[in-house]
């Protein structure tokens, strides 16, 4: 959500955050409604106090045994008009907060211009992509072959875009996950939450995914979504909250499953497991002072980078241009992996700082030390990482000549020392 007062006194600055994430500017209309509507409160507020003391005067007339009628009249006439001002507050709160709320965040100044991937600045590469002396193969045709990825069983269960995962490949999942969180709560300070992954509307809209994006979600018959990201959870718990300054910055953490409809994506990686509706991902969020949250982003970009470098996957840091960041962001790094048998790298980790944005809309707030008042925190999050998709690089980065899969040496202790995974 939008802070209305930046709006008011920088409507240039505001259309023009605007027009670089592709949006048609809309400051005028905004301050126009916004105008309106302190009109209708300010001729609320003028006859609810004219209408008070008109009623306090009926109570003096009649100990006098004076008549009131006259005064009786305009109380009557005064309550139908405050009925008449309060309908048109209401419809114009509403009409106010439909446009703000359909508005995606500003681009913070060092972010490029650029309306879609094309436009995203490659900032460094870690790592060297590992020279094969046969042809490497994709995912999916190196965990079928192995009889450990099923996705045509998944789909009978399913439909598309599921899979069943067995034996080794079951439990590497649950390994990377395991190995991801130890890294983000023993080295960098991150609190492991469980949180629900069943939420309502107010918690939806919280973090922006209601209700531009309902169409990506999935709703149970009793109104409430499955989640897409922990993201939604973690960054909610401070919904309504008043925190004390002491206690910022809130590092959470979780591992949960995450559930999108990929609406818009028919025909994009309709095999194997980059895109799924069902798929397991470790979040990572902060609740940060305003002053440090651009230093917790490059903190947390380097927890997420931490993993792929523990695991020896070689990845690369994209700063995403104006036009390609999600609705809530106004700056994000995305991580993308080498896959070999793709020949690509592909993203596995978008690490994003969405400033107040979705402070305002949870009403998320915190005491500063010298008791003053409120201010607005601000949120960031992370993937760190979407374990499928580090499973995808694990497979294709690790593969051997035989088919038979490397375990990479950081992730053995969690699964019991096993070295190779073998038909």
């Amino acid at each position: 959500m939008h802070d209305l007062k930046f709006i008011r006194d920088e409507s240039e600055a505001f259309d023009r955050g605007l027009a670089r994430r592709g949006r048609v500017p809309c400051a005028a209309g905004i301050v126009a409604l916004d105008t309106a509507r302190r009109s209708a409160q300010t001729a609320l507020q003028e006859l609810q106090s004219r209408r008070n003391d008109a009623s306090r005067r009926i109570g003096q007339a009649r100990s006098r045994g004076d008549s009131a009628d006259a005064l009786m009249a305009e109380v009557a006439a005064a309550k139908d008009r405050i009925a008449e001002l309060e309908s048109e507050d209401r419809r114009l709160a509403e009409e106010l907060d439909a446009m703000l709320s359909s508005l995606p965040n500003l681009p913070a100044a060092d972010v490029p211009d650029g309306l879609d991937e094309h436009g995203n600045v490659e900032l460094r590469r870690w790592g060297t992509p590992r020279d094969f002396d046969f042809a490497p193969k994709q995912h999916f045709d190196l965990g079928e072959a192995l009889g450990l990825m099923d996705f045509e069983r998944a789909a009978k269960l399913s439909g598309s875009r599921f899979v069943v995962l067995k034996g080794a490949l079951a439990r590497m999942e649950r390994a990377l996950g395991a190995f991801m969180l130890d890294i983000h709560t023993q080295e960098f300070g991150y609190t492991e939450i469980s949180p629900p992954l069943l939420v309502n509307d107010q918690t939806m809209y919280g973090t922006g995914q209601l209700p531009k994006m309902a169409e990506d979600l999935f709703r149970t018959t009793d109104g409430r979504w499955l989640i897409p990201t922990a993201e939604v959870s973690l960054t909610n718990l401070a919904a309504d909250e008043i925190l004390d300054e002491a206690a910022l910055p809130q590092r959470l953490t979780a591992q949960t499953a995450c559930f999108r409809a990929e609406a818009g994506a028919a025909g994009r990686d309709t095999r194997g497991m980059i895109r799924m509706h069902q798929f397991t991902k470790v979040e990572m969020v902060s609740i940060a002072h305003p002053e440090q949250s651009e230093v917790e982003h490059e903190r947390m970009l380097s927890a997420a980078e931490t993993i792929l470098q523990r695991l020896d996957l070689p990845y690369r840091v994209m700063l995403l241009c104006a036009g390609d960041m999600g609705f809530s962001a106004r700056k994000t790094y995305d991580l993308e992996v080498w896959l070999p048998g793709q020949g690509c790298y592909r993203e596995i980790s978008s690490c994003s700082n969405c400033g107040d944005f979705q402070a305002r809309r949870m009403k998320a707030r915190f005491r500063p030390k010298d008791g003053k008042g409120t201010r607005v925190v601000h949120t960031l999050n992370g993937s760190g990482l979407a374990v499928g998709r580090t499973m995808v690089a694990v497979l294709e980065n690790y593969q051997l000549g035989n088919g038979a899969i490397a375990v990479p040496p950081a992730l053995r202790p969690y699964l019991g020392g096993l070295e190779t995974i073998g038909a």
